[in-house]
């Protein structure tokens, strides 16, 4: 039996495949031995790389995004004009058999020559600045509460159980508290004194809490990680000011933000880890250009903030339906259908930090009382579990967050959730409405006796 030929058509004829490496990469332009190179990864390898590719015609590149190896690529070749395909790497797999950086390459330049290969979301120039900003915030604020952790072991080891009267012991009682011992007073009485007034104990209670055994070795390790702490808050509070300056220049230079006055929510809770140097309510309502996101329940400085730094104003452009933004969120169901049948239907895996902002938010919600969408998050906790509600409520204010930015109009909630029959009914009631002023159809026309 002759053997046929599947043939695919060509969609990028000048296109090139590159295997990114950390010490070099593998660019392929053809499927030939003699249409592959290799080149370093300094600044004047990339350099003659993309030279090498504009002298051969290529007017397209895929590459995977593997780690943080790409950047510096990626940047040169836009700058040379050649247009990127950033390529998530579970689209590359090649087939079993031999793995070599050659035969990688020449894969991704062949399936991005057939047009096989999608490009990564990526934000633009200026939101990347703000991401980079605000990711290094959150890091900083993870080495701070791993500092405050080992600060609460010490005063542990030392006797001082002040993490059972204070809620937080980096808190306003509990940080002046631990200065205090840390400058040599071991005095209970004394350090008693330093109670907030709106810690829940009282001073007496405190003071028991503060007998401690005053070993040298503890103290040397407290007062050491006292001080880290301190200097990590004043990183924080210079990122904040980096960030908050940003905001106001973008804000500044483009007319439509500027003059929007966003309403005072007193009642959103600002935490020890909200940008305190930003005004966010106020910032957040100007950058979304009168869109103002706080109004959705359980959106919080954080939530906002994350919107922001991970996807800008310009990004929700990139997604042509609420569908499609919510796929990207991996919170959209994924449908696998054979013969008719639902064979799964689970949430793909992966995670970004959006999502993991979106499901907090939704966990929020569920613990509210009587809102549009604690109403909705109960429904879905009562038939499956807490777990699929904060699921479903986050893809919810995904849909929400994405219709109010898109289509500029204002969060309104409706007064109370409706059923699905009763949704369909008050559609159905519409397009009726619409038909009757369409054909301008009269009670006589549709046989309707009047009085």
């Amino acid at each position: 039996m002759k053997k046929k030929k599947v043939s695919l058509e060509v969609v990028n004829p000048y296109a090139a495949g590159i295997d990114i490496g950390s010490r070099s990469h593998f660019v392929a332009i053809g499927q030939d031995a003699d249409e592959v190179r290799e080149f370093g990864v300094y600044a004047e390898d990339l350099q003659k790389l993309a030279a090498w590719l504009l002298e051969h015609g290529i007017k397209t590149a895929a590459m995977e995004s593997t780690g943080t190896y790409w950047q510096n690529l990626f940047s040169t070749l836009q700058a040379f004009g050649i247009e990127v395909f950033l390529v998530n790497g579970k689209f590359t797999k090649n087939m079993r058999g031999k793995k070599s950086d050659v035969m990688d390459c020449q894969w991704i330049q062949k399936l991005h020559t057939m047009g096989l290969l999608s490009s990564s979301f990526l934000p633009d120039s200026t939101t990347e600045t703000i991401r980079t900003y605000t990711r290094h915030r959150l890091s900083l604020i993870q080495l701070a509460a791993d500092t405050s952790k080992k600060m609460q072991k010490y005063l542990r080891l030392m006797g001082f159980r002040l993490d059972v009267v204070v809620n937080d012991i980096c808190g306003l009682t509990g940080i002046a508290i631990i200065n205090d011992i840390c400058n040599g007073n071991l005095n209970p009485k004394l350090l008693s004194v330093h109670r907030h007034y709106n810690c829940r104990k009282s001073i007496e209670e405190i003071e028991k809490a503060l007998h401690g055994n005053g070993r040298k070795d503890y103290m040397f390790a407290l007062i050491d990680e006292f001080e880290m702490y301190q200097i990590l808050k004043t990183k924080i509070e210079k990122c904040d000011k980096e960030i908050e300056s940003l905001l106001k220049e973008i804000i500044e230079k483009n007319e439509n933000k500027k003059y929007h006055i966003a309403e005072a929510k007193p009642h959103k809770r600002i935490t020890k880890n909200t940008n305190k140097q930003l005004d966010l309510n106020q910032v957040a309502f100007q950058y979304f250009e009168g869109i103002d996101l706080m109004k959705i329940e359980g959106v919080s400085h954080a939530t906002v903030m994350t919107i922001i730094s991970e996807i800008g104003l310009e990004g929700f452009s990139k997604f042509h339906t609420s569908k499609q933004f919510v796929s990207w969120l991996r919170l959209s169901p994924n449908n696998k259908i054979s013969g008719g049948k639902v064979l799964s239907n689970q949430i793909a895996r992966g995670s970004n930090r959006l999502k993991i902002a979106l499901r907090q938010a939704a966990n929020c919600i569920g613990n509210l009382k009587e809102t549009h969408l604690s109403d909705f998050f109960r429904r879905i906790c009562i038939k499956r579990g807490r777990a699929s509600a904060v699921s479903a409520t986050a893809r919810k204010l995904g849909v929400i967050i994405w219709t109010m930015i898109t289509k500029k109009i204002q969060y309104a909630p409706p007064k109370e959730y409706l059923m699905l029959d009763q949704k369909r009914k008050l559609g159905l009631v519409s397009r009726i409405r619409k038909s009757i002023a369409k054909f301008d159809l009269k009670p006589d026309d549709l046989g309707f006796a009047t009085v």
